[in-house]
């Protein structure tokens, strides 16, 4: 394929697995919303309120974490039109049997075997490259919403999530995969290195971002 051809290759897989996530994302909204009388109730009990920026941001995450969920914590194009219409007019099931034995013999533990088949065709290097960006963003916000960022909580925020995402794919009938595992952590850790940046370049702006004392009261 041409630069152009690849480009747009890219571009409509993308589209397509976004398109998957805005249902789950809109619920998230909805639940957040609904939800955010309480919360601010609590942080005021706290003594302590979250602005603008901040309610965005966690909103942004929360929607993103639904997306994420419902790409990876559902059976692959669960959430496709295609899908639907089956279910809906009898035709396929909502849930496909799984069967444990072919599962466990399909399980990837051998470290970088995906990494390195990514040189041989754009369909990996695009899984590859998908592993590492869709979990940037679980290190770059924990980092930007949580109070004392650290590397290691976002290392370690991206390792749990994904670990929890490859041990439920094993009994729903998708890949449980070693280098996915590794590339989800490198991209929460790379999310991390963005926010750092961030910090550095406009320190005053990341602070936006963070619950702030109200009334004069100090939270440690």
């Amino acid at each position: 394929m041409s630069l152009t051809e690849t480009f747009w290759w890219y571009l409509e897989n993308i589209l397509e697995y976004f398109f998957q996530m805005l249902p789950c994302m809109g619920i998230a909204l909805l639940i957040f919303l609904l939800l955010r009388p309480c919360r601010h109730r609590r942080l005021a009990r706290l003594g302590l309120s979250s602005g603008p920026a901040r309610e965005g941001a966690l909103l942004l995450f929360v929607m993103f974490a639904a997306g994420l969920a419902a790409l990876t914590l559902f059976p692959a194009y669960f959430w496709t039109a295609g899908h639907w219409r089956g279910v809906l007019d009898g035709t396929q099931p909502l849930f496909q049997p799984v069967d444990l034995q072919v599962q466990l013999q399909t399980i990837q533990l051998e470290p970088f075997q995906e990494i390195f088949r990514a040189v041989r065709g754009p369909w990996v290097m695009f899984l590859v490259v998908a592993n590492v960006g869709i979990f940037s963003p679980v290190g770059f916000f924990t980092a930007l919403l949580w109070r004392r960022p650290r590397w290691w909580r976002s290392l370690l925020a991206g390792f749990c999530a994904s670990f929890t995402i490859e041990l439920i794919q094993f009994f729903i009938g998708r890949s449980t995969d070693i280098d996915d595992l590794i590339l989800n952590t490198a991209g929460a850790l790379a999310g991390f290195w963005v926010f750092c940046l961030l910090r550095a370049v406009f320190p005053k702006f990341t602070e936006k971002f963070q619950c702030t004392p109200r009334g004069g009261y100090y939270h440690g």
